[in-house]
């Protein structure tokens, strides 16, 4: 479903602040694969996310998505295969416009638009019954306006809206982490729940090793953009923290310093 080829980026390439964040990175998602992703700071993985969906541009390599080269398509173009959460609980959203406008926006993703606006009784409807599966009481909030919802609420109906169309690949990234434990807990049994319910492929970065192994059925390990530990399935299941520490130095011959995921 998702492939990437001898991915590179640069970035400020020939200046004293050069920075490689990606180095000949390539990586194949069969479809339905839910695919965590871990690494220090710098190590490519917010990058990785953002050359998929277009936001930084490759200088070399390819990105297939479902048989089809997207490598030279824009990022608008791009949306209609993909749905992505952001760290920011504000962002995915418009806060100035109701739950239901959002709704319908994420509902209409990569249709092409007319001038003509309206949100059907059948369409407030169908968003009442999706929302109530987020068992937030939102589905009683439809011309509520966005900007007025707990982050976690916020979160949860951006996740929402990115799987609303089923996309090819389902993006998420670091979406729980400024979310506070029990609703960053909550976001992430909807996550799960929406992956397997629509068996959507799916990559997530995370900052905390022990979702990274209770999520997915596949866990990558990035350091200086490539990917150095791929482990899937049972030998997955049976991973400790104290493993992906280790393996991480026996693929590195460095000790794996990050205060954030390390106190996680």
């Amino acid at each position: 479903m998702l492939k990437l080829e001898n991915i590179h980026k640069t970035f400020h390439a020939g200046t004293v602040n050069q920075k490689i964040a990606l180095n000949g990175l390539s990586l194949t998602l069969n479809d339905g694969d839910f695919v965590t992703v871990i690494g220090g700071n710098g190590a490519g993985k917010s990058t990785l996310l953002n050359t998929i969906a277009g936001t930084f541009p490759v200088d070399s390599g390819t990105i297939t998505i479902d048989g089809e080269d997207i490598t030279d398509l824009s990022e608008e173009k791009r949306a209609r295969f993909l749905g992505r959460v952001f760290q920011d609980p504000m962002m995915g959203t418009a806060a100035d416009m109701w739950i239901e406008e959002n709704m319908a926006l994420a509902a209409r993703r990569g249709e092409r638009r007319g001038l003509s606006w309206a949100i059907s009784p059948a369409d407030r409807e169908n968003f009442r019954r999706l929302l109530s599966e987020l068992d937030l009481g939102l589905e009683d909030r439809l011309s509520s306006k966005v900007g007025l919802l707990s982050g976690g609420q916020r979160q949860a109906l951006t996740l929402l809206m990115a799987v609303m169309k089923k996309p090819k690949v389902l993006l998420l990234d670091e979406h729980t982490a400024a979310l506070d434990p029990k609703t960053a807990a909550k976001v992430l049994e909807l996550s799960d729940r929406f992956v397997a319910e629509g068996n959507l492929t799916t990559l997530m970065v995370t900052h905390n090793m022990k979702d990274a192994i209770a999520h997915g059925n596949r866990l990558i390990m990035m350091n200086a953009g490539k990917i150095v530990f791929d482990v899937c399935g049972e030998e997955k299941k049976r991973l400790t923290v104290d493993d992906l520490l280790h393996a991480f130095t026996l693929s590195t011959a460095e000790e794996f310093a990050n205060d954030r995921i390390l106190l996680s």
